[in-house]
């Protein structure tokens, strides 16, 4: 019996369609289960080993103690969402209406789907940069959306201002920007974010941006881009609580826009998840007041983790660019003699005992012929296991 559907161009959006017609995993389950299988070092997936801070652990278990434990409000509890406009408030200068501007949504995939199926149709095209995160290529196949790229070029992985010119369109829909990004670690210029608000306002797209990484940041401001003249009314800006507070499993991620867009984002979300996570909503709400000593020491643990793997990588021969924000490094495996990212990953726990994924799954065809040999690590792990990991990667170099 032949199985056809959606599920197709869902799977080649996202790399994921062999040619025999059989769903690969993603590179991020395949490395997860070498590494598992293996017991070497995952450096692939982008999760810490640490727990959340002690404060939001116990609100969690207060919430299920105190029966928070049914379905909650279809836009987030009013804790969370007032929250969340307190943070927006706080640390940007953004004022937004936590009952008629906010919605809860199952972690930033959530979010990212039911903003991409709300407003892309058959034909719409979706501009994204490239490396991307592999559910933007699905999600914008799954709604019928052309996707178009604008690469982020070497050495710091910065988008060619003429690229993004020719590829913004009439035809756009949708400008999705990850800012902090991944897997680069890149942070966009002003300039590059003020250009994308122009691009939005002249071909009438309105502009996505993925802010998940927005407090991991190392030694550059994150700005986001509803803050920039021109740009709230035609912005919807998603984030979540899974980086910034180690609960990547919690799934608790939000938007923020104004009335009109959200009340056509949950047209289609409520029929997605519906609600989700109601004892880690007040959990969230709890971390997002914590005060500014957390944020700051947040972002300086993980660029001291940055700086341990990189340096680890650097002593085992890889050309290593700079990280400044998020949980990941990019290195060349080129100086070591390796042209094939991929394979190398895939013996990885071989020769070193540690797993990362390679950024060609990031990438369509011709980019990721371009960026074959480099791998991206994940440093969002304990100290000791960086050093041990780097210690293993030094056995590459000999």
């Amino acid at each position: 019996m032949s199985i056809s559907g959606p599920w197709q161009r869902t799977a080649v959006g996202a790399g994921l369609l062999g040619a025999d017609g059989v769903v690969r995993p993603t590179i991020f389950a395949e490395m997860s289960a070498l590494a598992a299988a293996t017991g070497a070092i995952n450096l692939g997936q982008g999760f810490p080993d640490e727990d959340a801070p002690a404060e939001v652990l116990d609100a969690a278990r207060r919430a299920i103690s105190e029966g928070l434990n049914q379905y909650p409000p279809g836009l987030g509890m009013p804790v969370l969402r007032e929250a969340i406009a307190d943070h927006q408030r706080r640390f940007y200068g953004l004022d937004v209406d936590p009952d008629r501007q906010v919605l809860v949504t199952a972690g930033a995939t959530e979010a990212l789907a039911a903003v991409i199926l709300a407003f892309v149709d058959d034909g719409d095209e979706v501009v994204t940069l490239e490396p991307f995160y592999d559910a933007y290529g699905g999600l914008i196949a799954l709604s019928r959306g052309e996707h178009r790229t604008v690469p982020l070029r070497l050495p710091d992985f910065l988008p060619d201002h003429d690229d993004l010119r020719a590829a913004v369109t009439d035809r756009t829909k949708l400008i999705v920007i990850n800012n902090p990004h991944n897997p680069t670690g890149t942070i966009l210029p002003q300039e590059t974010l003020e250009l994308i608000v122009e691009l939005a306002h002249e071909h009438d797209a309105l502009i996505v941006t993925d802010e998940v990484y927005e407090h991991l940041t190392f030694g550059r401001q994150h700005i986001p881009i509803a803050t920039l003249p021109g740009a709230w009314q035609r912005t919807i800006t998603i984030s979540s609580g899974g980086k910034t507070f180690n609960t990547t499993g919690w799934k608790v991620g939000w938007i923020t826009a104004r009335h009109k867009l959200i009340t056509a984002i949950v047209a289609v979300k409520q029929f997605l998840t519906y609600v989700n996570a109601a004892p880690f909503q007040p959990a969230i709400a709890v971390g997002l007041g914590l005060p500014d000593e957390y944020f700051a020491g947040i972002a300086d643990d993980l660029r001291q983790k940055r700086d341990v793997l990189s340096v680890g990588l650097a002593k085992a021969g890889f050309g290593v660019f700079e990280s400044q924000a998020s949980y990941f490094v990019v290195a060349d495996a080129a100086p070591l003699g390796f042209s094939d990212g991929t394979e190398l990953c895939r013996q990885l726990p071989e020769l070193a005992g540690v797993v990362a994924v390679p950024i060609s799954a990031f990438c369509h065809d011709e980019l990721g012929a371009e960026y074959s040999s480099l791998v991206r690590f994940a440093f969002c792990k304990r100290v000791d296991v960086l050093e041990l990991a780097a210690k293993q990667l030094s056995r590459l170099g000999r």
